[in-house]
C-alpha cells in the first residue's frame, strides 16, 4: 500500500533525502549512451510495484536504452517531494496527491495512470454497532498522515461526521487491540493483513470509498513538466517498458513474485508470500493494460473535476489545476 506520511521530508535538503533514500536497484554496467534515470515508487517495496521491479530485472527499460536505478520510498521520503526537487526523473504518486502539489505550484504531471480506481477502505467490527458512515461520529478513526488522509477526512466533511482521528502507522495493531473503532486500509494491503491475523471476513463491515462517491484513480507515473518538455521520447519509453513489467507480471504472477520477494527482503519488510500474492492479484483488477501498443486509460475529465471539486470543498486545496497541464498521455508510441 501506499501510505504515504508527508512527515517533515518535504523541507529536509535535497542532500538529506537523497543521503535517506536507499537504491534498491542498479542495472549492470550499461551500454555507455544508456540514459541514467532514478525512479521512486511512492512506498517501500511490495507487490503493489510489481511491473516496475519486473520491467527492470527482465531487461524491458536496459532494452529501451534506459539505465534506471529505483530507489525505496516510504513514509519519510514521499515521492513527491523527491520528484520536486529534482532528486529523481520519475515517480509514481495517487491523482489527488499530485492534484495537491500541483494546487501548490509544483509542475508535476501525469504521464501514465496505471490504478484507474481506488482500493482505500475504512473497516469496522461488525460488533462496534457501526454500520454506516453516521455511525463513526465521535468514533476513534485510525487515519494516515499526509495525502491518504485527504479522501476520508472529505468523505467525513461530506456525510457531516465528526470522528476522533487517531493517527494510524503502517500496522493494524491499533484496531486488532481495540485501539481504535475504525481503521483505514487498502483492499490489496491492510484488508488481507487483518484476515492473516485471524480475523474473519464475516466479522467485518468494510466501507469502500469507490462506493462513497470517492473512487479516485490512485498510482500514477509521474515527472516534472520540465522533464516532459525537455525529453518526451524518454518519458514514453519508461511508460512503455513500465507497461510491459505489469504484462509480464500478470502473465507469470509466481516469477513475479520471485521477483518482489527479492526485493522485499532486501528491504527487509515483514511481510509473507502469500500476503504479496494476494496484493498482486487485486493489483490485476484495479489495473486495466492496454494492449501492446496502447496507452494507459487517460484520467476522465470528469472525474478529474470532481475529485477537485471534493477538495476545493474541504479547503485542501485552493484553486483547481487546469486539466491539460496535469494530465498528459506520452505512452502513444508503439511498444517493441
Amino acid at each position: 500500500m501506499m501510505r504515504l506520511l508527508r512527515g517533515l521530508a518535504g523541507f529536509l535538503p535535497v542532500v538529506v533525502l537523497m543521503a535517506a533514500v536507499r537504491v534498491w536497484a542498479a542495472l549492470p554496467p550499461a551500454a555507455p549512451d544508456a540514459k541514467p534515470i532514478l525512479f521512486v515508487p511512492h512506498w517501500a517495496p511490495q507487490a503493489q510495484f510489481a511491473g516496475y521491479y519486473v520491467a527492470f530485472e527482465k531487461g524491458f527499460y536496459a532494452a529501451r536504452g534506459l539505465n534506471v536505478k529505483i530507489l525505496e520510498g516510504g513514509p519519510t521520503m514521499p515521492s513527491a517531494a523527491l520528484l520536486e526537487k529534482g532528486s529523481v526523473e520519475f515517480a509514481t504518486m495517487f491523482l489527488s496527491t499530485a492534484i495537491v502539489e500541483r494546487a501548490k505550484g509544483a509542475k508535476l504531471v501525469n504521464i501514465g495512470q496505471i490504478v484507474t480506481g481506488s482500493s482505500q477502505v475504512l473497516i469496522a467490527r461488525r460488533d462496534s454497532g457501526i454500520k454506516t458512515i453516521h455511525d463513526m461520529d465521535g468514533k476513534r478513526v485510525g487515519l494516515w498522515g499526509g495525502e491518504l488522509s485527504i479522501m476520508p477526512k472529505a468523505l467525513f466533511k461530506k456525510y457531516g461526521v465528526h470522528v476522533k482521528v487517531v493517527p494510524q502507522s503502517w500496522s493494524v495493531n491499533l484496531f486488532l487491540r481495540g485501539g481504535v473503532d475504525v481503521v483505514s486500509a487498502m483492499l490489496y494491503n491492510e484488508y488481507h493483513t487483518l484476515l492473516q491475523a485471524g480475523v474473519d471476513s464475516s466479522q467485518l463491515r468494510v466501507f469502500n470509498l469507490s462506493g462513497l462517491g470517492f473512487n479516485v484513480p490512485e498510482d500514477g507515473i509521474y515527472c516534472m513538466e520540465a522533464t516532459l518538455k525537455k525529453d518526451p521520447q524518454t518519458c514514453r519509453l519508461f511508460v512503455q517498458a513500465s507497461l510491459q513489467g505489469w504484462r509480464y507480471a500478470f502473465a507469470h504472477p509466481r516469477k513475479a513474485l520471485d521477483i518482489v520477494m527479492k526485493y522485499v527482503r532486501k528491504a527487509q519488510i515483514a511481510t509473507n508470500r502469500p500476503h504479496q500474492k494476494w496484493m498482486l492479484s487485486h493489483m490485476r483488477k484495479v489495473i486495466d493494460l492496454p494492449p501492446p501498443g496502447g496507452c494507459p486509460e487517460q484520467v476522465k475529465k470528469s472525474d478529474y473535476m470532481a475529485i477537485c471539486r471534493e477538495l476545493m470543498r474541504n479547503a485542501m486545496i485552493q484553486r483547481v489545476p487546469t486539466f491539460s497541464n496535469l494530465i498528459r498521455n506520452c505512452a502513444a508510441a508503439h511498444e517493441k
